[in-house]
């Protein structure tokens, strides 16, 4: 459903013995609205509620400031680089900004204001050309003589023939000259003197990128399995196991990154390796990149499936949604995070609150939110566009969504679920001490923080960070 508000802040209601009264003719009736004077906006409280969600106050500014920056797991992204630096990186970072906005037409087009009573109709949206193509301009037709500015019309419009003007307006062209994938031209049409401004979007066609599910439209030609592993084989096989007795005919892609790889003994496991530790991110980019089916099932190397892991109850979602990614349940934890946005000139600010926006029609498990645990199921070629940061190498999660803020519509649903492996003492000494170094690799050292700081500051134009 759609809702829409109307932002008047006008009150016609005062107190009972304020009340404007109308003025009146001699006839008896009104002759027009209430004194000027006499209106008065609504209260503050009221008009707090039009701009304020989950305590933010959204209405557009210039700037935006992030409360309690002091507070931990709150960052001023800028507090990264020492002072004798900041106004040199801000430099760098505009004139980058300012590139991304040109490569993304913004900003956008002024907000166009349609003049009243115009005596001819006109297109106000949906108008579309492709680049270097010609398009008849629809809706464009004069007003019946009745209504044409007190019968002066055609001499307004300097046009001796209703009919004639009529068949002209009908047959308005639209020619794009130059070659743009997309971009919004606003056209002027002037007559006598009246002039109408509606906007004309040059786009260039996407070329579709389909994926054949085969004829039976099976889960194994419909979903890849992918992950990324370090430091943990035993863990990973027992993870293949349980995938293996859910869905035996599940192809996997692992990405793996340790010192001394271990052979996979598994014909439906494709095993990629990287140089060593050469990061979190980057194996979920190679392991992403070759998947060849519609939809990529992201698990992390110490999960295990379940009777609850049901990847066909995702792919429903997805199927029959406009979701690129929808995340379920870890260990009996629906990890999910919303992703507010506050513009500002010098860097925008980022609330992170947990939850989710609202629940997803059709799907009353599910709600839409920004952000989800490391077990989803996802449109891959979306992922792909997205991408993982690979200079992110050691602790990162909501990075990924952060960057798809804005190109990702995202979901989750509690009603599908992967088991989180327990984590039981180790008896071998050989895979303890593994998992020991793979604890030093997984600790979120200061420097690490300051490192994704200052990324955020730069690549994603962002000034702080909230959590609430």
């Amino acid at each position: 459903a759609l809702s829409v508000g109307f932002l008047v802040w006008i009150s016609w209601e005062p107190q009972q013995s304020e009340r404007p009264q109308p003025r009146i003719d001699s006839s008896g009736k009104p002759s027009g609205p209430p004194d000027p004077g006499r209106l008065k906006l609504l209260p503050t409280e009221k008009h707090n509620q039009l701009f304020r969600y989950n305590g933010l106050w959204l209405f557009p500014k210039k700037q935006c400031e992030c409360q309690n920056v002091n507070r931990p797991g709150n960052y001023n992204y800028q507090d990264a680089y020492s002072p004798s630096d900041v106004e040199a990186v801000k430099a760098r970072r505009q004139r980058e900004f300012q590139h991304f906005q040109r490569r993304e037409g913004l900003p956008r087009p002024p907000v166009l204001v349609a003049q009243p009573n115009l005596p001819f109709s006109y297109p106000i949206f949906g108008v579309e050309v492709m680049p270097l193509h010609t398009v008849l301009i629809p809706g464009g037709r004069a007003g019946d003589r009745s209504l044409a500015s007190l019968g002066t019309f055609n001499s307004l419009a300097d046009t001796p023939d209703h009919v004639l003007l009529n068949f002209i307006l009908q047959h308005v062209t639209y020619t794009s000259t130059v070659f743009r994938l997309s971009a919004v031209d606003i056209v002027s049409v002037e007559l006598g003197s009246w002039v109408a401004r509606f906007p004309v979007t040059i786009r260039h066609p996407i070329t579709p990128i389909l994926y054949d599910p085969g004829p039976e439209r099976k889960i194994s030609s419909l979903v890849t399995v992918a992950t990324k592993t370090f430091l943990r084989y035993p863990r990973l096989q027992v993870l293949l196991r349980s995938i293996r007795v859910h869905y035996p005919d599940l192809r996997v892609i692992v990405a793996d990154d340790n010192a001394q790889p271990e052979k996979i003994d598994d014909p439906l496991v494709d095993q990629y390796t990287m140089p060593f530790g050469k990061g979190w991110f980057a194996g979920r980019n190679l392991a992403v990149s070759q998947v060849t089916t519609k939809y990529v099932l992201w698990v992390d190397d110490d999960y295990i499936f379940t009777n609850d892991t049901k990847i066909d109850r995702l792919v429903d979602v997805l199927e029959n949604t406009d979701l690129d990614v929808v995340g379920g349940r870890v260990g009996g934890n629906q990890f999910q995070f919303k992703l507010l946005l506050e513009p500002g000139e010098d860097g925008d600010c980022i609330h992170w609150r947990a939850g989710s926006f609202h629940p997803l029609p059709g799907f009353p498990s599910c709600g839409v939110t920004s952000g989800v645990v490391n077990f989803f199921l996802a449109h891959t070629h979306k992922l792909l566009s997205v991408g993982f940061g690979p200079k992110l190498q050691r602790v990162a999660h909501s990075e990924f969504f952060i960057d798809g803020l804005g190109s990702l519509l995202v979901g989750s649903c509690s009603d599908v679920s992967i088991g989180h492996q327990p984590k039981n003492p180790i008896s071998d000494p050989k895979e303890a001490a593994a998992e020991r170094s793979y604890g030093g690799f997984r600790a979120n050292t200061r420097e690490q923080v300051r490192f994704k700081l200052a990324l955020h500051f730069f690549k994603n134009h962002l000034k702080c960070f909230t959590r609430g």
